[in-house]
């Protein structure tokens, strides 16, 4: 596999029509994405003193998180509505190479910041509200 760029990492909002359409959150610097699940243990007394994990248990889920300078983009400001409504919306992660991935996810953190003579930044954390899967 052949090295990406960051700034081709991109973090999109779907516009919520059917079919979904996608926005760039373009005022992005970086953008973060941790895939987790819980282990189930089902070790016993036949396990001979290893653990033993149930494959395809637990609870899997995909948290994303950025960070950038605020735009005053209609995707910003969709993000901030959902944010404030506690909406659970589709977004899509995608990737240089072509690769996409796509599912529900809720806002759970959106900060801002600014300092005096600086530019007005924001942070924003997501976490996946079902599946989310390669497009």
């Amino acid at each position: 596999m052949a090295a990406e760029k960051g700034s081709a990492f991109l973090l999109k909002i779907s516009s919520g029509g059917a079919p979904a359409t996608y926005q760039t959150i373009a005022g992005l610097r970086t953008t973060q994405m941790s895939i987790a699940s819980d282990a189930v243990a089902v070790t016993n007394k036949g396990s001979g003193g290893w653990r033993e994990l149930l494959s395809g248990g637990g609870v899997r889920h995909v948290s994303v998180s950025g960070a950038g300078v605020f735009t005053g983009s209609t995707a910003e400001a969709l993000l901030k509505t959902l944010a404030l409504g506690g909406t659970v919306a589709g977004y899509e992660l995608s990737f240089e190479s072509g690769e996409r991935m796509q599912g529900p996810f809720l806002v759970t953190r959106l900060d801002y910041a600014g300092d005096f003579g600086g530019e007005r930044t924001y942070t924003l954390a997501l976490e996946s509200a079902g599946p989310v899967v390669t497009a």
